[in-house]
């Protein structure tokens, strides 16, 4: 019997997957920290730290549970820092005579290992990660046929094939999405808890990045490292978002406070990108939770969470392997604005903006309603070229893997893809953000006023948006009020020429 190789991408660290439920001797498994994966985008500092650390811990567990294992550090001295170059003097060297690995998440890596075992000179073989609910397939076809892929349906579907929060074919509560319900804001955070925090000690790696010369965003607290690096650290999460949180998430999921990062949110999207924690038995434990305490858990909130992750996760997966790598050339607007450079500082005057991006810096972390509505907003408004928000994204936030970021940023956020994933553009005047949020009441400048000095960016640059791409938007039914209210405007002129203005010095906002 020869031997066989088996990768394991810094994504797929799942603890529960068959492949490790017994080791054999003839099997090696290989984890690798590459350049190839540090410098794609320029990342946030935490993000990459978290990754080696999870790798690490996770190659403890297989050594722990008697596998072999190989690991190769970024300094290596024989660490190629290219993944198939890593592979060819690995395999050579160690005399494989198979290899496997398991489906990546990423359509570049897919690509790459499919290209490479087209003229690898042994056996190969790809499977399943095991991780997602449904399979790369099955939103294509589901919405065969189908100019847009409704979000709505594919959840109702799943809902019931799994048979979450319902009685047969029926939701329960009588209503299958309680969104609505769940759209309060937060006028005090006194009472919001500290958060679950682990204090994890990467000060080897932040001098492994330094020497190695990696350029990174961001910073890591002096305390360590806030997230979670391994099974039980993510299960943990799971355990404190469940009983000192979820019971107030829905009802504040999209509010946003000057002095509360986290408020009920669960912090649990890197434990599950990197697949320690598992989809569905986050949604089986939430859903067992309200059944046997529906007292102490709305089922508005309950919903509103699994909606988040049994429907848009599982979704926006669906949609990118359903239209890569075309989807990542999308600009539906033809925009072509650089990013400002507050950006990466969070040093602008809109108190929005610089909560958001500063936190983001600061913390490796937004909620879904900043990166929507603030960041993602004034970038759409503001007409920047996808490609400048996707990087941003893609490298600041510590859960962004390609297939749930682009997604999200390119379709939801910016409307890049004219309509697929969203009905319409999410953009807003500061008349939303001040309804969400305190970051209105200290802002310099005014939430109320249009034009003139002081005037906040988003009123006219939100109506100036929806001017120069009437031809494209007009006709969609969800705003055509906009444009019969734009229409009425006495001041209309005055406004646009107020957007120009801002858009002529972006940086300066």
């Amino acid at each position: 019997m020869g031997k066989e190789l088996r990768l394991i991408l810094g994504d797929q660290l799942n603890y529960q997957h068959s492949w490790f439920s017994e080791p054999d001797p003839e099997v090696v498994f290989l984890l690798m920290e590459m350049r190839q994966e540090t410098d794609y985008v320029t990342h946030h500092v935490q993000k990459v730290v978290a990754f080696f650390s999870a790798m690490r811990s996770f190659s403890r567990f297989l050594a722990e549970g008697g596998h072999r294992c190989m690991y190769l550090t970024l300094d290596d001295p024989a660490n190629a820092q290219s993944l198939t170059q890593n592979l060819d003097w690995i395999i050579s060297r160690e005399g494989f005579t198979a290899f496997r690995y398991l489906l990546p998440d990423e359509f570049r890596l897919d690509k790459q290992l499919h290209d490479y075992c087209k003229k690898l000179g042994i056996p190969s073989q790809v499977e399943d990660t095991e991780h997602f609910i449904t399979d790369r397939s099955f939103l294509q076809t589901f919405f065969a046929g189908k100019k847009t892929y409704l979000m709505e349906s594919f959840y109702r579907e799943l809902r019931k094939h799994y048979q979450v929060l319902v009685n047969g074919d029926q939701p329960i509560g009588d209503r299958w999405n309680f969104d609505v319900e769940n759209r309060e804001a937060i006028a005090a955070v006194s009472e919001v808890p500290e958060g679950k925090g682990f204090a994890n000690d990467v000060a080897d790696l932040l001098q492994l990045l330094d020497s190695s010369g990696v350029n990174t965003i961001g910073s890591v607290p002096a305390t360590g490292l806030d997230w979670p690096i391994d099974r039980r650290q993510s299960l943990e999460s799971l355990h404190y978002f469940c009983e000192e949180l979820l019971p107030h998430f829905g009802k504040y999921q999209d509010a946003m406070h000057t002095e509360s990062i986290y408020l009920y949110h669960s912090k649990l999207s890197f434990a599950l990108n990197t697949k320690m924690l598992s989809p569905m038995e986050v949604i089986r434990k939430v859903e067992s939770l309200w059944r046997q305490r529906p007292q102490a858990y709305p089922l508005a909130g309950i919903e509103g969470f699994i909606r988040q992750i049994l429907g848009w996760r599982e979704y926006m997966r669906g949609v990118y392997w359903a239209t890569m790598p075309e989807y990542a050339e999308r600009n539906y607007f033809g925009h072509t604005a650089k990013l400002p450079s507050f950006f990466w500082t969070g040093d602008t005057k809109m108190n929005c903006l610089k909560h958001a991006i500063k936190q983001s810096l600061e913390c490796a972390y937004a909620h879904h309603i900043q990166r929507l509505m603030i960041t993602g907003n004034f970038a759409l408004l503001a007409g920047v070229h996808p490609d400048e928000v996707d990087r941003w994204y893609l490298g600041i936030y510590i859960d962004a893997i390609e297939w749930v970021e682009i997604t999200n940023t390119r379709g939801m956020s910016q409307f890049a893809d004219g309509g697929l994933v969203g009905t319409k553009p999410y953009v807003s005047s500061a008349n939303y953000i001040s309804k969400m949020s305190n970051y209105c009441g200290t802002c310099f400048y005014k939430k109320d006023k249009k034009t003139g000095a002081n005037a906040c960016p988003f009123n006219s640059l939100y109506w100036a948006f929806y001017e120069r791409n009437r031809p494209l938007l007009e006709k969609n039914p969800r705003i055509g009020f906009v444009y019969r209210t734009l229409d009425r405007m006495q001041n209309k002129q005055e406004l646009l020429q107020q957007a120009e203005m801002y858009l002529a010095s972006l940086d300066d906002c």
